[in-house]
């Protein structure tokens, strides 16, 4: 049985040096940062907690956010005239871009290059109410290309939370997990963290990001702790998701 006084183990310890892969601190381009005094304010914060490399990863929704190489060329650009030097020269911002899966996500497969991670690192997010009735297909053209796919916070789809052995099919057709640190705390509910720690325990978790859009998300990320178990294979994903991601 569990000791309510079981010590506390906060996330913040593990992020020095962490790649952020996952975050939208790029100015005025999605439902992230607002302006670029707010991206300011968002670097540093999470510069605070130790963390100096970033990928910025707004969203390209067709319907919501038709960003393109262009629109977020413009916001990184921005960004980069706002920052100070101080700044400037001690951190790392490489830009990408996270692909919802929709009817434009496949005309941009067929035509044009995609905005990647890292070498040919995707991440790409699904609709929260249901996946792509063509996953598999998706799946397979990216592979065909040359892509691996990183599927975002694969615990926040409550489609698969009452089927949980689904997620070791998604992982055989070639896709990578990236979890959001707050879903290891209750910021998206229950069932979200629910299924994090699970996928977690069962090694499914190939990566984690921050994916902040605003301040009270890296409050909340100052705050997040876990157990000794769930802190020990957590630090292994945030070492291999430094491994993967660092740009020298």
């Amino acid at each position: 049985m569990l000791s309510i006084f079981s010590k506390k183990y906060f996330i913040k310890d593990l992020l020095d040096g962490f790649v952020d892969i996952h975050n939208h601190i790029l100015p005025g381009i999605d439902d992230g940062a607002k302006d670029t005094q707010e991206s300011l304010d968002l670097i540093e914060k999470l510069m605070g907690l130790g963390i100096k490399q970033f990928m910025p990863t707004p969203h390209i929704m067709q319907d919501f956010y038709p960003n393109t190489f262009e629109t977020i060329g413009d916001a990184y650009q921005k960004l980069l005239d706002a920052l100070p030097r101080k700044i400037l020269k001690d951190i790392t911002i490489n830009p990408a871009a996270e692909y919802m899966l929709d009817n434009h996500f496949d005309i941009l497969l067929e035509t044009e290059n995609l905005y990647p991670l890292k070498d040919k690192y995707v991440l790409v997010e699904m609709s929260y109410f249901q996946a792509p009735i063509h996953f598999e297909d998706i799946m397979f053209k990216l592979k065909t290309k040359g892509y691996t796919p990183i599927l975002a916070h694969p615990e926040r789809y409550p489609f698969y939370h009452n089927k949980l052995e689904y997620y070791k099919e998604l992982k055989k057709l070639g896709c990578l997990f990236q979890l959001n640190l707050l879903s290891l705390g209750d910021h998206y509910g229950k069932n979200v963290q629910k299924t994090a720690l699970h996928l977690l325990n069962d090694q499914l978790i190939d990566f984690v990001g921050s994916d902040v859009h605003n301040e009270n998300h890296i409050k909340k990320i100052t705050e997040l702790h876990v157990n000794e178990s769930h802190l020990k294979k957590l630090k292994t994903v945030i070492q291999n998701t430094n491994t993967t991601f660092t740009v020298i």
